[in-house]
Order: structure tokens, then sequence, then C-alpha cells
């Protein structure tokens, strides 16, 4: 259904305006109104555990939050008992309530439910962020005559086994692990995901998130509610696909049952910097003076300050929903920061092919667990700008033998960043080919076409000299120190915009994953400083552009052939 003819569309495109002005998030919806009300009146009258006097929710929660259970609630259809909107994604920053919030509505939920031993169970990828909620549930619950068992309330709390249980309906609020063995078969009518950020980042989190919403297909009345702040690294497996999705439906270009509450300022203003500015920290903090304090923040801002780029990035992620990424990390390669600026649209291999006159190549070989790359740097045959387009290759041993990685390296290969081949020679075929079409198009210069990491794995270069034609135009670069000239030098073309690109993600993950080492008096980036965090495609990426410092000459093209000879 189109979003025009949708009334119960979430999308919320004026968010931008709605966050400035410190108006609620959740957009107008027809929602069921008396459920909603007796929902909130529920809500309302949970008490706060752990803050000084244990006021209601209802003394101390902000509009937006009212907004957000009226929302969960009232998309309840009590005559059809079946959910207009099953899934919500709330994602705010640290010390606004989030374990409090979410706490209340699960129980909020199991007070209402209908359904005889119905579950409710809170999911995090560990136990220990787990019991934050259920260790607010317990304590609502103990602090309310009318739901502790022990004044005679319908709860009764089994601290032990971390399981609450409804008297009358048999319904149980519980901790349930994220191993996906335990998940499997999950029948929950009620679902809380406490941190989606840490839970998403693991390889076993589709499967974790595919048994859940399974669940709730035969639980009609069942929702899932995520609360997270955001990630402290750049996000990418489940939790980025998820993000993505609320993205999309606030911005009104998907059309799906999730109800999206993003506390995050605009991607311009993350990207300038804006954030350092404390008048934007009440924009992104809807709990401000609440439970969190513009004080607490300035200090915390403070202290990140002195720690260095890092704690700042740690700072900015957490208490501001910055997004982690290219421009925040500590010692981060200089062009990091103008990266994303410098996509150009519609830039394709293709394309790319279509507007150089010249083009270098830069290999960076990996093996059975590594990635292995080849980026292709084109000369721009009217401006003389510097383009860039690459392909990444692995083996299926890097999945298992790089798990840290490999959410996103699953992703790049759903985006095409990154292909699977069984081995180094089916990678070198494909690097050939590739190769073999620039020498076809007639853009590789007559040496010097070819870089290849003089010190690396040699992936791709056998079958790449294989052909005559591309075998004299291999070349080995030297790394270190010896590079330096394209570490530094690349980042100012960036700036300026004279270096574009495809705006391909690994390559802004490789990016943003590089980190610059002071050697002497050299700037150095290596692999061995990135660790983990593979930055192979910007090696093949610099590789390419030593060569291009050379001002090649496409074979058989003359400088002279497009702008003449000039005669003195």
């Amino acid at each position: 259904m189109p979003l025009d003819h949708n009334p119960w569309s979430t999308a919320c495109p004026d968010w931008k305006e709605r966050i400035r002005e410190g108006r609620s998030l959740v957009p107008d919806l027809p929602l069921f109104a008396p459920v909603a009300e007796k929902a909130l009146r529920v809500f309302k009258s949970l008490r706060v555990p752990d803050m000084i006097g244990t006021p209601t929710l209802g003394e101390v929660c902000e509009e937006w939050i009212f907004d957000l259970v009226r929302a969960v609630f009232g998309a309840y259809d009590p005559d059809t008992r079946r959910r207009m909107i099953r899934q919500f994604f709330v994602m705010i920053p640290k010390k606004n309530g989030k374990s409090s919030i979410s706490a209340a509505i699960i129980v909020t939920a199991a007070i209402l439910n209908e359904r005889p031993n119905a579950e409710a169970i809170l999911i995090a990828e560990t136990q220990k962020i787990a019991e934050i909620a259920f260790s607010q549930a317990a304590g609502i619950i103990k602090l309310d005559p009318r739901l502790d068992k022990d004044s005679g309330g319908i709860f009764d709390v089994k601290s032990h086994s971390k399981t609450i249980i409804h008297m009358n309906t048999g319904a149980t609020i519980r901790i349930l692990s994220a191993d996906g063995d335990v998940v499997t078969g999950s029948k929950a009518a009620y679902v809380l995901v406490d941190e989606t950020h840490v839970l998403g980042h693991k390889a076993k989190a589709p499967g974790v998130y595919l048994e859940l919403e399974g669940g709730l297909a035969a639980r009609p009345e069942g929702f899932l509610l995520e609360i997270t702040t955001q990630s402290k690294v750049p996000p990418h497996g489940e939790f980025k696909r998820r993000l993505s999705l609320a993205r999309g439906v606030r911005d009104g270009k998907l059309n799906l049952p999730i109800l999206p509450v993003l506390y995050e300022l605009p991607q311009d203003m993350q990207a300038s910097g804006a954030w350092r500015d404390e008048e934007t920290w009440r924009l992104v903090n809807p709990n401000i003076e609440r439970s969190v304090s513009i004080d607490y923040l300035r200090e915390k801002f403070a202290e990140a300050e002195v720690g260095g780029q890092e704690a700042l990035s740690l700072f900015a992620s957490q208490h501001l929903n910055v997004e982690m990424g290219v421009g925040l990390h500590a010692d981060v390669w200089s062009g990091a920061a103008y990266w994303e600026a410098a996509k150009m649209p519609d830039l394709t291999f293709d394309v790319l092919l279509g507007l150089v006159d010249v083009c270098t190549i830069g290999v960076d070989g990996g093996g059975m667990d590594d990635i292995a790359s080849l980026g292709v740097m084109g000369r721009h045959r009217e401006n003389g700008d510097w383009l860039f387009w690459q392909q990444s290759w692995a083996q299926p041993e890097v999945f298992e033998r790089r798990k840290s990685i490999a959410p996103a390296l699953e992703d790049f290969k759903r985006s095409g960043d990154l292909i699977v081949r069984n081995s180094e020679s089916e990678i070198g075929q494909d690097m050939r080919a590739i190769c073999r079409r620039i020498f076809d198009a007639g853009l590789l210069p007559e040496e010097h076409g070819i870089g290849y990491d003089s010190s690396g794995p040699a992936t791709g270069l056998e079958e790449i000299e294989e052909d005559a034609d591309l075998a004299k135009r291999v070349t080995g670069v030297s790394q270190g120190y010896r590079m330096q000239r394209a570490v530094l030098q690349i980042p100012n073309k960036l700036k300026v915009q004279e270096f574009r690109h495809c705006g391909q993600p690994i390559m802004a993950w490789a990016a943003g994953n590089a980190k610059m080492e002071l050697v002497g008096s050299n700037w150095l980036v290596k692999k061995q400083t990135a660790g983990a965090s593979k930055i192979d495609p910007l090696m093949a990426m610099f590789d390419a552009a030593m060569l291009m410092f050379l001002n090649p000459v496409a074979k058989g093209l003359s400088v002279y052939r497009e702008r003449g000879l000039l005669v003195v």
C-alpha cells in the first residue's frame, strides 16, 4: 500500500524539524484509543525502583515516552486481536532511562496480556545486559502491593531463576540467552531486545532474530521492542541492517510495520562535528535534566577531550548517538574525514572507464584467511581528477577464521564489493580479467601499469602474468615509508574533491579502519596497526596511486591527443 494511503504508516519525514524543536518523534497514528489510554494509565502508575523517592513513571517521564507507550499498546485492535505495528526500534543515548522504560513496557504488557501462559522474554547478547532489564522489572513489581505476591499482588518474582510469573494467567517474564540453540522454537508474545547493537554485531544474530520473529508470527497480539544506544564501532551485520530498515521507514522510503524512534542528529550535523557544541546535546537526549543532566554530559565531554580522539568518539557514540565510522577513530588516516563527501554519484567501473585517459591498477594479495583487493585508479581526461573503483575477494575460510569481522564481510558480499572464490587461482583469474579489460580499452600505460605489494602475498600475480601483455606492466610497489606520498597526498585530493570514488561500503569501512603511525619522521598506514579490522582495499588504492603519481600515459596514446600540440 502506498504510504500516502496507509493510515498506519510510521514514516516521520519531518523528523529533523521535530528533533530540532524538541517535539516527539512518534508520528500521529489512528490508535485504538481505549487500549492506548488504559495501557498508559497502568504504565504511569508504575514506580521507578532506582530513583530517590521511587516516583511513578507518570511523574518523571517526558511526553515522548508516553507517546511511545500509546503507540505500542494502541496499535492493538481488541476486536481482531491483531497488531497494526509489530516492531518498535528505539535508539536513545545512555542515561535516558532506557532500561526503566523498556522494563516498564514489558511489565505493562504482562499485566494487560490476555493469553494464558504467554511468554515475555528479555534478551541480550550477554546475561549481564539482560539482567539489567530484569532487575528493573522485578524492582517495579516489588514497589507495588497490587503487583507483588508478598503483598497480595499478582506477580511472583523468582530472583534465583530470573523469572516473574503472573499468578492468574500463568504468563511469565524471563531472561532468554541469545544463544541460537536456546532461542530456537521461541513462542514469546512479547520480546525485549536490550542493546541491539551488541547482539546485532554477532555472526549468530540473523538466526536469533529469525527465530524471535518466527515465534511472534503465531502470536498476532505480540510485539518486538528493541531499545539501544548507537554502536561503539561502525555499524555492521544485523545491527546495520535493522538500523537501516528503521531509518528507511522513518524517512518514508519503506512501508513496514515498524515504528522507529531514533534520537540522532541529522547526518550533516554528525559529519560536520556539530555534536561538539553542547547546544546540540539536548536534541538527542530527550530526558535531559531528568535522568541525565547537562552538567554530567559536560563533565564526560571534558574527560573525553583529555582522553583524546578515541575517548571523544566513544562519548559521541554513547551519549549523542553519533555513528562511529569514517572520521571517528583515534589516529585515523587523515583522508577518512573527507571520504564520504568525495563520493561521485553514479560512478561505476564502466562509467569510470569511459571518463578517463589512463588507468593504473593496485593489487593487495591475501591468503586463505585474508582479503585480496584490486583497485583501479583513473585520471579524468578533462579535468585530471582521480577516479577510483575497487573489487575485493575472499575464500570461504575467512568467515570462520575472522569471526570478529564476518558480519561486515557478509554485508560487503551482499553489496557486491566482496566476491567469494574457492581458491587463490580463481581470484587470480578474476583479477586478470579486470586487468585485461582495462588493457583492451587502451587505458593501461606501457609500463608500471599494475602495482603489487612487493613484500606481500602474491595472490593473482601468477594468473595475471600468464597474459604477456599484462606481465610486462607488472611492477612491485614498495611499502612502508616509501608509500608516504599516497598516504598524505590523497587526503588533500579528497578534501578538494580532486579524488572521487564510487561510494563502495567496503572502502568506507577500510578507510575508517586505517590508523596512522608516526615512525621516525614518516607517517605510515600499516596492516599491523589496523589489526583484525582489514584495510586491504585501501592498500590496493595506495598501490594504484603510487603508479598514478608517475604521470603515466596510456598505451598508444599521446598527451597531445586531446589538447593538441602547442607551437611556440
